[in-house]
């Protein structure tokens, strides 16, 4: 890169025309994300639903923090690159294998990274920095720029998957509507889901007759939506042991080990595990209530929280939180590594493992949203 180009790249040389434009728009997009969520937020109040206007504000703060990450990736980007370490401590526990130290020295400024490099300022000077002691930098300022996109892109997988958590989540309670209308009309309908409509009607009948025995004509339906609207102000956050297991995933994605790969099947058996206990607890509930039918000519449902794991509710919430975030960060993690290496990068290793990963984050995308948390949300009611 020579003197001209150096100067081109600089702030002090760009037509300010330029400067403005970039500028407008940037800050024109971000008036209208803000407007948005805004009139969301007016819009939710509106209709009384606290609970969702609770979640969209913890969204916005996960949204703030992520953005001030990456400001500080930013401002510090400088002294992070000039934070020089021995060239043999690059060579361990990395994500793509090294041919030779020539490739590692040029690897991180190849095809897709050639506009990357004419955007980045002070690339060279940061280098020699470096190069002068004999060591390499500590992160680049092109490794930087690609943890800014990762930061990016997590923040619009997170918010799609929230979305997409409370619309499957709210299709699916909106489904049992069906049975409450079936239950006031005597009409008989099939239905094939995670919940039959005889074990909705027991847990129904068995929670109105013990909480709302003065109100026969309880909104049964419209109270499992505020109770699913609640526990997904609880699953939309990303609380600090998130952010560990993130730091620990980074830590060990190491070439060989295929940590991708094996980490895609944990939210699938955590999953399996809360769906199969949150059944079994269905189970127990519908019989019990069938057993007070034949005792004392009425439902009854007696609370108690033996049915779950160490007494805890809580805990089964807690593992739908880390299932939905962990899901959401492994599919923001592949569209980060597709969009700034490419497909056949060795970070993405060979296309069966794309596959089976992809198929597998879907799958538990709509399983959890659509059948975990609403099981969840009745479960821990009638119990």
């Amino acid at each position: 890169m020579d003197d001209m180009e150096v100067l081109r790249e600089s702030l002090e040389y760009t037509p300010t025309w330029v400067v403005a434009t970039v500028c407008s728009v940037i800050v024109i997009i971000s008036l209208l994300a803000e407007r948005f969520l805004y009139y969301l937020g007016k819009f939710l109040r509106q209709r009384k639903q606290e609970s969702l206007f609770e979640a969209l504000q913890k969204l916005k703060e996960e949204l703030m923090i992520l953005g001030f990450i990456s400001l500080l990736l930013i401002v510090f980007q400088n002294l992070i690159s000039h934070f020089c370490i021995p060239e043999s401590m690059t060579f361990h526990m990395l994500p793509c294998k090294l041919p030779g130290k020539e490739v590692h020295s040029h690897k991180s400024f190849s095809f897709r990274d050639t506009w990357t490099r004419r955007k980045l300022l002070f690339v060279g000077a940061n280098s020699g920095h470096c190069k002068q002691q004999g060591k390499v930098p500590l992160l680049s300022i092109a490794a930087l720029h690609h943890l800014h996109i990762y930061i990016f892109v997590l923040a619009v997988v997170h918010v799609i998957s929230c979305a997409t958590t409370m619309i499957l989540g709210g299709a699916q309670i909106r489904k049992w509507k069906h049975w409450e209308d079936s239950i006031r009309m005597s009409f008989l309908k099939q239905f094939y889901a995670s919940l039959t409509k005889s074990d909705y009607t027991a847990l129904r009948s068995g929670f109105i007759t013990t909480h709302c025995r003065g109100n026969p004509n309880f909104d049964f339906h419209k109270y499992m939506m505020r109770v699913l609207e609640s526990d997904f102000k609880q699953v939309v956050g990303i609380s600090w042991y998130l952010w560990l297991f993130v730091v620990t995933f980074m830590l060990l994605n190491i070439h060989g080990w295929h940590s991708f790969f094996w980490l895609s099947f944990l939210p699938l058996v955590l999953l399996l595990a809360v769906g199969a206990k949150l059944e079994h607890v269905i189970t127990r509930l519908a019989q019990k209530v069938a057993e007070t039918i034949k005792e004392h000519g009425e439902p009854r449902v007696t609370p108690s929280d033996e049915h779950f794991w160490f007494n805890r509710p809580g805990i089964i919430l807690y593992l739908i939180h880390f299932i939905l975030f962990q899901n959401s960060f492994e599919l923001a993690f592949f569209f980060w590594i597709w969009s700034t290496f490419g497909f056949d990068t060795c970070i993405m290793e060979k296309v069966g493992y794309i596959i089976t990963r992809l198929i597998i984050g879907i799958l538990i995308q709509v399983l959890c949203s659509y059948s975990t948390l609403p099981l969840y949300a009745i479960v821990t009611q009638v119990c």
